[in-house]
């Protein structure tokens, strides 16, 4: 399957402002501010979201 970068930014965008916007899943901003580790991972995780995402709506069509 052929993931749209493109697609893959913009639900990923869309998923880590949910992660960003619901504290309960990380404990704080790190001193780094964006560029620290655990934002590092959020960002991560919400692109693997966001292609998993993707590839079952690819499946399912």
């Amino acid at each position: 399957m052929d993931v749209n970068p493109q697609e893959v930014k913009q639900v990923a965008s869309q998923i880590l402002a949910g992660m960003l916007a619901n504290p309960h899943i990380y404990p704080k901003v790190s001193d780094e501010g964006g560029q620290g580790q655990q934002e590092q991972e959020l960002i991560v995780v919400a692109v693997e979201m966001a292609k998993k995402l993707l590839e079952k709506i690819e499946q399912t069509n």
